[in-house]
């Protein structure tokens, strides 16, 4: 697991950031004194399998595959990194780390220099140091219980191989989950926690093709050709899933686009929407992972207006009544949509109730009060308000008292009084001039 830093344009690094970086570089390299003065040269066949690691560990960082949510970059070279240790002991494993990693890093991010060399830098040190500590830290647990490197005989050996995989594991994902925080200032446990359990079954996928790997190089060298094999389907399913999932987000942000082409309103409301829906959930002390949940299900709410007649959604005066009703289905029609991805699966009912209303008179389902879902209730109180301080094709937009007091009256009845009250606490509190 490495840092992704790329989002877009020139990055700025804050100064906790480059001091964070700046202390991991200094701890690789005393780590490298400690773990190369023990140095002791291998056998011919250990150089050879060293070498064809090499090989597998660089390839397997270059086509690595991103995990946009985390900003953060998963391959197998786990399973190669870890066997390296079972097989040839801490220094050859940091070795091969050392030369992957910087090799991967220096062709993957070279370009990043045309944005200042800052941008090229602090990454490519982040990632090779952290990856040397990673790997550091998994074997002095195998030294710590007298094994410099495994042969896995001993059933005992097993428990020993896991210690050091969670360990590389814990320590990996709290480096990059820790600068990954400090530069998004997002909660350093919740990610930590969401990232490892998120891909747990990959990881065991991992560990296991470094235990099979580690196995077949006690019969000869040839056998560890074996595990190759099933150990490249697991990076390419992987990166498929990840793949797939990525351009299904990417899809529907596209039928948003063209939503945009027909009524610039709609598009520029949902993500505006999304940015308030956010900064309610956290005015309400919702968790990180509810947080992700609203920005997700506001930026696709009115994807269902794509099936929405011209003649109504762009319908300048006030609608008739069989042209409300055409206009009701698009929250039915935006959960269809999505509801069968599994990146959208845990939105799709916030999607198709967004327009419930506390007192049970809303649609398309009639819910009332807390039987509408959480996230439903806070994107309609966003909602709402974008809709009334922005202008729409048929009257001007409300100033901010008067969408404010609107807001208030509906408490209780369009909207959940304790949404209310934070979304007004909230405009009350971004409405103040800074000190």
């Amino acid at each position: 697991m490495e840092w992704n830093s790329e989002g877009g344009g020139v990055l700025q690094f804050s100064r906790a950031v480059r001091i964070y970086v700046g202390l991991l570089v200094c701890l690789a390299l005393a780590l490298c004194v400690v773990v190369f003065s023990s140095w002791t040269v291998p056998d011919s066949s250990r150089v050879i399998l060293f070498f064809v690691f090499v090989v597998l560990a660089g390839l397997s960082e270059l086509y690595a595959t991103l995990i946009p949510a985390f900003r953060m970059e998963l391959s197998s070279s786990i399973a190669i990194c870890l066997a390296s240790l079972f097989i040839f002991g801490l220094p050859l494993s940091v070795l091969l780390v050392l030369v992957t990693s910087t090799f991967s890093e220096l062709f993957l991010r070279w370009d990043r220099r045309r944005e200042g060399w800052e941008n090229f830098v602090v990454p490519v040190a982040f990632n090779v140091s952290q990856l040397m500590i990673t790997m550091t830290a998994a074997g002095m647990v195998l030294r710590l219980v007298g094994h410099e490197h495994l042969s896995l005989v001993e059933p005992r050996e097993y428990l020993w191989a896991v210690a050091a995989f969670a360990t590389y594991l814990l320590v990996n994902h709290g480096l990059v989950t820790s600068v990954s925080s400090l530069a998004t200032s997002k909660r350093f446990l919740y990610s930590l926690w969401r990232s490892l359990a998120q891909f747990a079954v990959q990881y065991v996928a991992l560990c296991i093709a470094a235990v099979l790997l580690t196995v077949l190089y006690s019969l000869s060298v040839w056998h560890v050709f074996l595990a190759l094999f099933p150990l490249t389907l697991v990076h390419i399913s992987f990166r498929g899933w990840v793949r797939l999932q990525t351009e299904a987000r990417k899809t529907f942000e596209r039928m948003s686009q063209l939503l945009d082409e027909r009524d610039k309103y709609t598009a520029k409301h949902s993500a505006d929407v999304a940015e308030l829906a956010c900064r309610l959930g956290r005015e309400m002390d919702l968790p990180q992972l509810a947080i992700e949940q609203l920005d997700v299900a506001a930026r696709v709410h009115d994807i269902g207006k794509v099936a929405i007649p011209d003649a109504i959604l762009l319908k300048s005066g006030t609608l008739t009544d069989e042209e409300r009703e055409v206009m009701k289905r698009h929250p039915v029609v935006s959960a269809e949509l999505i509801e069968g991805l599994e990146i959208y699966a845990a939105v799709a009912d916030a999607v198709r109730h967004e327009h419930e209303r506390w007192d049970g008179g809303g649609y398309p389902d009639g819910l009332q009060g807390e039987k509408i879902p959480l996230l439903a209730r806070v994107i309609a109180a966003a909602d709402i308000y974008d809709a009334l301080s922005t202008d729409r094709p048929y009257r001007a937009a409300y100033t901010p008292e008067e969408t404010r007091n609107m807001i208030r009256n509906m408490s209780g009845r369009e909207l959940e009084p304790k949404v209310v009250d934070a979304l007004l606490r909230l405009l009350e509190r971004e409405a103040k001039p800074a000190a």
